[in-house]
């Protein structure tokens, strides 16, 4: 019998129907049909009584997934994407996307389409698409406490009501280097369009074996995104008195001490995403940022000089 999984914000009334509908189809056709919540992936947000909310990166793995399964169907936002993805990748699921949400960037397609989509997939008439990963960890000493997949970016930043921080960034074998700034993002080309394109940094096409590092708000006009490899690790050793935040693809984090120590690294796994069918994604730059648009044509009514 052949396996699939259904992931869905539980949060959205169309989401929880569509996937209940979903789930009832694929029974119906002789498919083992698991379905979770996306909220199994979100990661816990620490306070200051409790700094820390240790998600083991294999733990989010819904019960019932496993490398059995052919592929899931998520039913979300982005949000959920990232959330799905940091639940299944460790397993190598591969996800259909589905846009219940507002931009849907992530997204395959949209709920109209859904039923085309899902033949295509059943058929096996679809293409993988990999996308890099990150892992992301917090060290004091030599142990590790906490850590999480992300597909964006990790950012460590500042307190509110805090002064400018200052990082010690050491990437791969190359010399550290001082950074002075609100804080730093590690970026995936995925993530090159999301708070990384906020912050100044380029876009970056997926499939491209680079990261970027960016300052948020530097005090030094010649800190610019920095691009490198992604074979090449990075070590961020807070230089401020101050406790800091972390943040993984908008979700959770935790604090980081001026003792810790954070490390960043291509993950062992990868986001993979099912195209049922082309993906160009300068047509989803132009769709959804509405890059390379034409200008803005001027008023007949106003008089040019």
């Amino acid at each position: 019998m052949p396996k699939a999984g259904i992931i869905y914000n539980d949060v959205k009334p169309v989401a929880c129907r569509i996937a209940a509908e979903l789930e009832d189809k694929l029974t119906a056709r002789g498919w083992e049909v698991c379905s979770v919540s996306g909220s199994g992936g979100i990661l816990g947000y620490s306070s200051p009584d409790r700094p820390m909310c240790h998600n083991p990166i294999e733990q989010l793995v819904p019960p019932g997934f496993d490398s059995d399964m052919e592929f899931a169907v998520v039913l979300g936002g982005d949000g959920t994407v990232l959330s799905a993805f940091r639940q299944v990748a460790p397993i190598g699921v591969p996800l259909l996307t589905v846009n219940t949400g507002h931009m849907g960037f992530l997204t395959e397609t949209y709920l109209n389409l859904l039923p085309q989509a899902l033949e295509k997939v059943i058929a096996g008439e679809y293409d993988i698409e990999e996308r890099s990963m990150l892992a992301v960890r917090l060290f004091r000493e030599n142990d590790c406490l906490w850590e999480a997949l992300c597909l964006n970016e990790m950012v460590l930043h500042r307190e509110p009501l805090t002064c400018m921080c200052h990082f010690e960034v050491a990437i791969g074998q190359h010399a550290s280097i001082d950074i002075a700034a609100d804080g730093v993002i590690i970026a995936t080309p995925t993530g090159s369009t999301a708070y990384a394109l906020s912050a100044g940094g380029p876009v970056i096409i997926p499939g491209v074996p680079v990261l970027q590092l960016l300052p948020i708000c530097p005090h030094s006009m010649a800190s610019r995104a920095l691009v490198f490899s992604n074979t090449e690790p990075v070590k961020i050793l807070p230089a401020s008195p101050n406790r800091l935040v972390m943040v993984v693809d908008g979700n959770g984090g935790c604090y980081v001490l001026p003792e810790d120590w954070v490390q960043v690294e291509r993950a062992p796994y990868q986001a993979r995403f099912i195209r049922v069918q082309s993906f160009e994604f300068f047509h989803i730059l132009r769709e959804k940022l509405g890059w390379g648009l034409p200008h803005i044509a001027k008023p007949s009514s106003v008089e040019l000089p």
